[in-house]
């Protein structure tokens, strides 16, 4: 939500000689939510007349880029990177063009993370990215993901007593092992 009120404080007073810098705008949405909101806030910076301002927009929705090719103002630049036997060094260097690819988990392992981690991490992804090729893949991984999984309104007047809402989640959690069990065998 303070990511929301700022973009629309900027939107709001910026004006062509601002100079906005954004960061990773839609984070803390689904995927889908924050690509279209980062997109629209794209187009609105570039298209409103009062906002053609210079902006920095640090994001992690790779289909963003394709923006360079519709809109006539937008560039795309990113840090240049040096590749060798699986690893990787960031050059500390803006060069234009797209990324050809995400640096995630490599930037996750430069951090500290632990190495177990860091290598699970590559085996989830080279299961979603197999899982995205196949046809109908990510739809199938969404609903096993989200299957027993309960939307709570933030709105609700009713809040249940806390001892509900532990047998609610253990209940959800028993759901999802039993599945996993079954999918298993």
């Amino acid at each position: 939500m303070v990511e929301m009120v700022e973009t629309a404080n900027i939107l709001h007073h910026a004006t062509e000689r601002s100079l906005i810098v954004l960061d990773e705008i839609g984070r803390g949405t689904s995927t889908y939510d924050g690509i279209s909101i980062a997109w629209a806030v794209v187009e609105h910076i570039h298209n409103h007349p009062r906002l053609r301002s210079r902006t920095l927009f640090a994001t992690h929705y790779h289909e963003l880029t394709e923006l360079a090719r519709r809109l006539p103002r937008v560039r795309n630049y990113n840090v240049a990177v040096a590749e060798e036997g699986g690893d990787v060094v960031f050059l500390h260097k803006i060069v234009p063009g797209a990324a050809d690819r995400s640096y995630g988990i490599h930037v996750a392992a430069l951090a500290g993370l632990p190495r177990s981690v860091v290598r699970r991490a590559q085996e989830i992804l080279a299961e979603l990215e197999a899982e995205a090729r196949a046809p109908q893949g990510r739809q199938a991984r969404v609903r096993h993901l989200v299957a027993g999984a309960q939307q709570l309104s933030l709105f609700n007047n009713h809040r249940p007593h806390p001892h509900q809402r532990k047998k609610d989640i253990y209940t959800c959690m028993c759901r999802k092992r039993r599945r996993r069990e079954e999918e298993r065998v």
